[in-house]
């Protein structure tokens, strides 16, 4: 199955989440790191990275030679990545989302494509002893590209049907992070018990009802601020799967990019159990659907 773990906003714990969600079950997972604009799974999971590939996607570029200016490129095109202007055409590879419309409808084969760098992809794993080698899929957007979601599509494709696929989507509502839940079978959404994690919670839950998919959620920091999260969920029927407490052991572990499932007693068995509950509920709503 694949579980994706997000958040409203950034800073709620959602890669401690996935990072030790991962840990504890070892061979048994591959963990991909979608947040690409800032990804720091890698500084909890430390692997040896065996593989490294640039990732580029089509553009159009345009033979002025061959081009008739009929403007049926720019037509074809929602987001004017491509424009006729006078006797010129403009391209703006920023803009494009390489739908390859503009190449299918140039009646004079005028529109060609070229590589755009989104990134790059890395691969790597980790011995963890027993658990044995884990899986990390990192993908890092390239300085100053505003197109992610190519990129999150292209780390998705490493998910594997032979392991859990744990997902560290980025934080937000936005475009990246649909891209990062859609094929998920279960969404996590990490929160903290303010004024600010409520706000951010409820945008979350809407996208995940908008894309149909299963959650629950975990509640970092949970002996801070108040109940109104709780009362939320309650009110969703959303379930609350885990409560991490404000601890400093817990903060100090976080802060040299420590695993929790490995530095804290207890948090191994509780992760486990998180896992447990994830699978009840996504074969439940499975039982359902069905």
């Amino acid at each position: 199955m694949i579980i994706s773990v997000a958040s409203g906003k950034g800073g709620t714990g959602k890669t401690t989440v996935a990072t030790n969600l991962a840990a504890v079950l070892g061979e048994e997972a591959i963990l991909l790191d979608c947040d690409v604009e800032e990804p720091n799974a890698h500084l909890f999971i430390e692997p040896e990275v065996d593989l490294a590939i640039k990732v580029t996607t089509p553009v159009p570029e345009v033979d002025e030679s061959k081009c008739n200016l009929c403007g049926k490129c720019a037509e074809v095109c929602q987001f004017k990545a491509i424009v006729v202007v006078g006797k010129t055409v403009l391209t703006f590879p920023e803009l494009c989302h390489s739908c390859g419309g503009c190449f299918a409808v140039c009646p004079e084969d005028a529109v060609m494509e070229k590589d755009r760098e989104l990134g790059v992809i890395q691969k790597g794993t980790r011995d963890l002893g027993d658990k044995g080698v884990l899986e990390i899929v990192t993908g890092k957007l390239r300085v100053g590209e505003a197109m992610s979601p190519p990129l999150i599509r292209k780390v998705l494709g490493y998910s594997r049907n032979d392991k859990t696929t744990i997902v560290d989507a980025p934080p937000g509502t936005s475009c990246p992070v649909i891209a990062a839940m859609r094929d998920a079978d279960f969404v996590v959404l990490v929160t903290e018990p303010t004024p600010f994690g409520l706000h951010d919670l409820k945008l979350a839950y809407g996208a995940v009802q908008v894309l149909g998919l299963p959650c629950g959620l975990i509640i970092n920091r949970s002996d801070v601020g108040d109940d109104r999260v709780k009362e939320y969920a309650k009110e969703t029927g959303m379930p609350v799967l885990m409560e991490i407490p404000f601890d400093r052991r817990i903060a100090e572990v976080y802060s040299y990019g420590g695993l929790l499932v490995e530095q804290i007693d207890g948090m191994r068995e509780r992760f486990l159990d998180l896992h447990r509950k994830i699978r009840e509920l996504a074969e439940k709503e499975s039982e359902s659907e069905q």
